[in-house]
């Protein structure tokens, strides 16, 4: 039975992760492909997540990955977080990695490009089910196995799929696992949602931002807004190399050259 996620009460929050500008001669070799949409990824951790309505699913995993003794979280019940493409998914699941890795913990992690996952290791601290909707027959008998063992060695799994539990097409026994914890449907953040972290951000850091240049931004860009700011971050570093305010001309500029 799935336990639907408590709505995040109060107004919408916002998690900002603020660095000093970029070093001009980062090398990114994938910077001409962000037009694609491919985006600029930043290190995942849970204060570089901007929650927004999601803040409950956020809360919740930062209380399950504090909460440890020693490399095993408290709460062996399991955790599926599912939404659509750019919701966050990944960046928290890649959190509680992060998490339970500073505290000394390794985890089982299974994706859908791994093609021959390995046996469950007794010593990991949890399984970590990305991207679940995509499995093939052998990645859900190895996820099915890893989350058996882990439940009889009480230790967490956090799974995550775009589509919720009863609409998975997975093998039974492994669907209905996956769903009988906590669930959290995460939302994409709405374009004023991204506007207004952008806008904030850019004048945390004494940037001015044009309605144009963040229009640009958002309609050319990755929905992402993690891949949002690190380009932000970016262009604050290409702007002071070229003494050039962010403008349209400076962020094709950026492009061409990088």
């Amino acid at each position: 039975m799935e336990a639907p996620a408590t709505e995040a009460a109060g107004p919408i929050e916002f998690l900002l992760i603020l660095r000093a500008p970029a070093a001009p001669s980062m090398n990114l070799p994938g910077m001409k492909q962000l037009a694609l949409d491919i985006g600029i990824a930043t290190g995942p951790s849970f204060d570089a997540f901007f929650a927004g309505p999601n803040e409950a699913a956020l809360r919740h995993l930062q209380v399950w990955a504090g909460g440890a003794s020693g490399p095993v979280p408290h709460s062996p019940v399991p955790t599926y977080l599912w939404g659509e493409s750019a919701s966050g998914k990944t960046h928290l699941l890649e959190s509680v990695r992060v998490a339970l890795r500073e505290q000394g913990a390794s985890v089982g992690w299974l994706h859908a490009g791994l093609l021959e996952p390995p046996e469950f290791d007794e010593r990991w601290g949890a399984v970590l089910l990305d991207d679940v909707h995509l499995y093939t027959a052998v990645q859900q008998h190895a996820a099915f196995n890893w989350f058996v063992n882990a439940q009889t060695l009480q230790r967490g799994v956090v799974a995550a799929g775009a589509l919720p539990p009863a609409d998975l097409p997975l093998r039974e026994d492994l669907r209905t696992r996956l769903g009988w914890g906590h669930v959290f449907h995460l939302h994409v953040l709405s374009e004023s949602e991204r506007r207004a972290v952008l806008r904030q951000a850019a004048d945390m850091r004494g940037v001015m931002l044009s309605d144009d240049v963040l229009d640009y931004m958002l309609h050319r860009f990755s929905r992402d807004l993690g891949s949002l700011m690190e380009l932000l971050n970016q262009l604050d570093g290409y702007a002071l190399q070229t003494q050039r305010a962010i403008t349209i001309p400076l962020i094709r500029s950026m492009l061409e050259n990088e």
